[in-house]
């Protein structure tokens, strides 16, 4: 149930603990992909994951800004501290736990929000508030993963799949030519580099012309796979607190 078209009266007769927030960021991705880019891929994967469970699911509303601040010199890229992002995800989870949606997914399209959305769902865990889980779909794709990148090959994949109207086809050339091979400026394992204009020019990373519409429809569907089996075994785990050792 999508809790932005539902009525209340709709989610107080909804039979079910288990609860789903896409969280992305609204973040340059090169020329040629839209800011929501990780707003977009969030949602797509959560529906789906929802879709493909055999159980009542609460499908929160979008959490659209994250922590980007490292894509600061691009135009219309938003961000919040570490700490708003963490105490913002934090309360809106407590909103859904306080209707009795304590158990939580987290579905995520941002690689700037992981680290913060393991606290996250380790400290409301911990204080018993609710048993909330981080997904990071493009942590969930097997080998792809390795060529994540930034508006690179499975992000533009991904969205000639589900959007391709949203993909700036003729600037696709452009992306790639402008772009970096890898994220960051390393030097004895430490990556001296802390804002992405330090490496890119345009903002991508990876080659977007290795994501074509065919690859982004095997990316969603491992994704879904792995989001399913996520919220079965959240839905059917023991979530009581070991006792002290």
């Amino acid at each position: 149930m999508d809790l932005t078209t539902a009525t209340w009266t709709d989610v107080r007769d909804l039979e079910t603990d288990l609860a789903v927030v896409p969280i992305g960021s609204t973040e340059q991705h090169g020329p040629h992909a839209p800011l929501g880019t990780d707003v977009l891929t969030a949602e797509a994967i959560a529906d789906a994951g929802i879709e493909r469970v055999d159980r009542e699911v609460a499908r929160a509303p979008a959490i659209p800004v994250g922590i980007a601040e490292e894509h600061r010199q691009f135009p219309g890229t938003m961000w919040v501290s570490e700490d708003t992002f963490r105490d913002y995800v934090g309360e809106a989870v407590d909103s859904l736990a306080h209707h009795g949606f304590d158990r939580v997914v987290l579905v995520n399209g941002h690689g700037g929000n992981v680290d913060a959305l393991r606290e996250v769902g380790g400290r409301l865990t911990r204080a018993g508030d609710a048993y909330v889980v981080p997904f990071t779909w493009f942590a969930a794709v097997g080998e792809h993963s390795d060529e994540m990148g930034h508006g690179g090959p499975l992000e533009t994949g991904l969205l000639r799949h589900l959007e391709p109207e949203l993909i700036r086809e003729d600037r696709i050339e452009a992306a790639r030519a402008g772009g970096a091979d890898g994220w960051g400026d390393w030097t004895s394992y430490v990556n001296m580099a802390y804002d992405a204009a330090e490496f890119t020019e345009n903002g991508v990373v990876g080659d977007p012309t290795d994501g074509d519409a065919k690859r982004g429809e095997e990316l969603v569907e491992l994704a879904t796979d792995a989001l399913a089996r996520l919220l079965e075994a959240v839905a059917e785990r023991d979530v009581s607190r070991p006792e002290r050792r």
